[in-house]
């Protein structure tokens, strides 16, 4: 779904939780013969559709206004050269997409790999563009330790996109 010009996505999990709810909330309604429920209980599973929404929109727009930024400050690596120094640099890597997890939550992690290494790339808000496994990709972010205090070093992207194997290095 787009909003002005924003990218936004609904994760399967909020929707379900909607529909859970809006279920067992007509099911109450229905065998108690309360209608009067109807006036909260509709604004309230609505805002359990609104809410996410709107911060999955506030998100997206958080990170197009950082794309540019990023595409100016980044420097371009091989993924071999990335360790625990690196943590606070921004950087580009190009590579190839071995891995595709928890898209459907909104909080997409890739492992790219180019012909020195991998790395774990996390995004913390929906991506524009499909990225499948096998794809060619390109990407903007942040070193960062997995786990904010410890752990590897991996990217916190801001943006991955497709790029045609012509331009690939």
């Amino acid at each position: 779904m787009k909003i002005k010009n924003t990218n936004v996505n609904i994760s399967a999990i909020n929707i379900g939780v909607v529909g859970f709810f809006a279920f067992f909330f007509l099911v109450y309604v229905i065998l108690t013969g309360d209608y009067r429920s109807l006036l909260w209980g509709i604004p309230v599973i609505a805002a359990l559709f609104v809410i996410p929404l709107i911060l999955s929109y506030m998100s997206a727009t958080e990170y197009n206004d950082l794309a540019p930024v990023y595409e100016a400050e980044a420097k371009p690596v091989r993924i071999k050269t990335i360790n625990e120094s690196s943590i606070g640099n921004i950087v580009r890597i190009e590579g190839v997409t071995e891995r595709a997890m928890f898209k459907s939550l909104n909080r997409p992690q890739f492992l790219v790999a180019d012909r020195t290494g991998e790395i774990s790339v996390k995004m913390f808000t929906g991506v524009s563009e499909d990225i499948n496994k096998d794809d060619i990709v390109e990407v903007y972010g942040q070193v960062i330790k997995r786990y904010v205090l410890v752990g590897d070093p991996v990217i916190n992207a801001v943006i991955i996109r497709k790029i045609d194997k012509k331009e690939a290095n």
